[in-house]
């Protein structure tokens, strides 16, 4: 796992509380419908400046759904839209947007090849930081492959994630099945 970061881990303060984790005024979408129609502040007004340091949170239900990784990536899109990341004004900007879908894609990817499917989608923002979140019901424990063999076709989704994110884990609770694979990006300059 990536220990690289640009900030102390405490530097962006406690975790979201509350049972939906959202920010304020930002509800939490349960369901592929729902989760479209979240209404959202952007964080970033359209001249490009920061407005305010409020976490962000957006939820995407996709237990029991077909077709999740373009369900997923069409759910990030509209976050990052939301979000002020898109459009994107640079080369930079849109590598950075484009790095958080590959990454969205990755990983929901991995939860449908390795374990029983994806269950739920989870992004938060701040003007520093975008995580992203995937629950499932796997036991298994994503890594990536070693040694990492660029001409072989399959096994390159981990190693994907730990190349473009800061950091990057699993997230198990004790006496309850599955586990959550998150990963943390850079929001572009």
């Amino acid at each position: 796992m990536s220990t690289t970061r640009p900030y102390s881990p405490g530097e962006r303060g406690p975790e979201p509380s509350g049972a939906s984790g959202a920010s304020e005024g930002v509800a939490p979408a349960v369901g592929a419908a729902a989760g479209a129609a979240v209404p959202s502040v952007p964080s970033v007004p359209t001249d490009g400046t920061p407005r305010s340091r409020e976490r962000q949170v957006r939820r995407l239900r996709l237990e029991g759904e077909s077709g999740v990784v373009p369900l997923a990536r069409d759910f990030t899109r509209q976050a990052l839209y939301a979000w002020g990341w898109l459009p994107a004004a640079t080369a930079d900007r849109r590598a950075a947007a484009e790095d958080v879908l590959l990454v969205v894609s990755e990983l929901v990817t991995n939860a449908c090849l390795h374990a029983e499917g994806p269950d739920e989608l989870r992004l938060t923002c701040d003007n520093k930081v975008i995580r992203i979140e995937v629950s499932d019901r796997g036991a298994g424990q994503p890594a990536p492959r070693t040694p990492h063999r660029a001409g072989r076709p399959g096994g390159h989704g981990m190693f994907i994630v730990q190349r473009l994110c800061l950091d990057w884990g699993v997230i198990r609770v004790t006496g309850t099945p599955g586990k959550t694979v998150w990963a943390e990006l850079g929001a572009p300059a």
